[in-house]
């Protein structure tokens, strides 16, 4: 969107103020407001800010930063009281104004350079499968001398609210909620309007509906869109989600696994790569009609696949749903169909345009910047290399479901790691492949392990709610 047309959006809806949105390392976002009368200010000189009051940003003696906003972002608010535009930013270095090397979205924007500077494609395209859940209350406490949380929904007759009776009948028990109808979908005008916002943003969603979990758990799918804009797309869809459902006195969880031994969130994300607006991943008659290039692409994801669970799983509540047996893969292979693969492909994606794989591991605490750039210098990198997977390497193809193998077969697939620890240790002895064309760079990579360190760190520390039943009466 160009200054003019911002100017013309301004008019047209008396817009009082401006919301410039940025990330940081973990995928929070922060902001900060102006009013309009200053924007040609704030677009030649930007804003100044303290970056070293952002975690992992940016150190006390040299924390002058500043924020430049990115028009072409730029949405009318729909959650605030006055008349705002909103848009996203990059955090540049108070001198030169140029993007910072720790910056999401300009590690994105290279990442985004590095692929055409390949030649390999110019594009590539995503499809973004959204999972969470919508509880009507989350009580959390974290204290020196109390400890527990308590989730609760009007859909699951057995984890009703507080005073809640059910007197219609309409929360349910003993099912599953994939696919639920109304009126036992609850919430089903809820993801509407999340929907309809969602697209009036300009992003496409293929579909919506209720997911596994009884206990409100949803789905939104966007449709295939281009990797520079996804990104910052999905940013605002998880401000939507979440606004949108404290709108209607519900509460969203993108959280990985919020209850236990219930299905948990996922993030998948569909990749394709085209050049010259051609799908270089389809070939016909090859195993699922996918090209050598898709195949070295998914390689490159398996070959490095611990290391990147670093950034598409980084939490210490992501390895509670990553566990044997469940839709959520701890094996790094690939399969047609194959829902225990790390790697889908997916068996009604049958035509050129549509072909693409589906990676499964990932889920909603990934900052989506990295995570999905992470992920396309991967499969860039095993494209270079010609990694090809094949069953004698442990990567696959394997149509079947690997849970029912021997304990001797299973043993010859790779694992994902089985801990946030793990992961980390993993990117810091394979991280090479993400310092390419200089997109990552080792001073974030350090910073992600400290911060995401200190996380491993605050959970171990502190006692667990089941070790008291474990170990109270001892």
């Amino acid at each position: 969107m160009t200054l003019e047309r911002v100017k013309q959006l301004i008019e047209d809806n008396d817009i009082q103020s401006i919301d410039m949105k940025y990330s940081d390392l973990m995928g929070n976002w922060y902001h900060v407001s102006f009013p309009v009368r200053r924007l040609e200010h704030v677009m030649r000189y930007g804003v100044p800010f303290d970056g070293s009051s952002i975690p992992g940003m940016r150190s006390v003696e040299a924390g002058d930063m500043v924020l430049l906003p990115d028009l072409t972002t730029a949405i009318i608010d729909p959650f605030t009281k006055h008349p705002t535009l909103r848009t996203l930013s990059y955090i540049c270095d108070a001198d030169t104004r140029l993007g910072v090397e720790k910056d999401p979205r300009s590690l994105a924007k290279r990442a985004q350079d590095y692929l055409e500077n390949t030649g390999i494609a110019d594009q590539s395209f995503w499809i973004v499968e959204f999972e969470f859940y919508l509880f009507n209350e989350a009580e959390i406490d974290n204290g020196k001398f109390s400890a527990g949380y308590k989730f609760t929904s009007a859909e699951n007759k057995e984890d009703l609210p507080g005073g809640y009776e059910d007197i219609d009948g309409t929360a349910v028990a003993n099912r599953k909620g994939y696919h639920i109808d109304v009126p036992f979908d609850k919430y089903a005008d809820v993801r509407e309007e999340m929907v309809a916002m969602i697209e009036s943003i300009g992003c496409p969603v293929r579909y919506h509906h209720h997911e596994v979990g009884l206990s409100g758990q949803q789905e939104i799918e966007t449709e295939m869109i281009a990797f520079e804009e996804i990104t910052d797309k999905m940013m605002y869809i998880k401000d939507i989600v979440h606004n949108d459902a404290l709108r209607n006195e519900l509460t969203a969880t993108f959280m990985p696994k919020p209850l236990y031994d219930e299905p948990g969130n996922g993030m998948h994300f569909h990749i394709q790569l085209r050049k010259d607006g051609k799908n270089i991943f389809f070939k016909k008659d090859g195993y699922a009609d996918l090209s050598d290039e898709a195949l070295y692409f998914i390689g490159g994801i398996l070959k490095h696949g611990s290391s990147l669970t670093a950034f598409t799983s980084p939490s210490t509540n992501s390895f509670k749903r990553l566990l044997p047996g469940f839709e959520a893969p701890v094996k790094l292979f690939f399969g047609l169909a194959n829902r225990s693969a790390a790697i889908r492909i997916p068996k009604y994606a049958t035509s050129e345009e549509a072909k693409r794989f589906e990676f499964r591991t990932s889920d909603g605490t990934c900052n989506y910047y990295l995570a999905m750039s992470a992920l396309l210098m991967a499969g860039l990198d095993g494209v270079k290399n010609k990694t090809m997977p094949t069953p004698e390497n442990g990567y696959g193809p394997f149509d079947d479901n690997v849970f029912e193998w021997s304990d001797e077969q299973q043993a010859k697939l790779h694992s994902i790691p089985t801990s946030l620890e793990e992961a980390l240790e993993a990117l810091r002895d394979d991280h090479g492949y993400l310092l390419e064309g200089g997109v990552f760079n080792e001073k974030l990579i350090e910073s992600w392990i400290t911060e995401k360190t200190k996380e491993v760190v605050a959970v171990k520390n502190r006692p667990h709610p089941f070790e008291m039943n474990l170990y109270y009466s001892l």
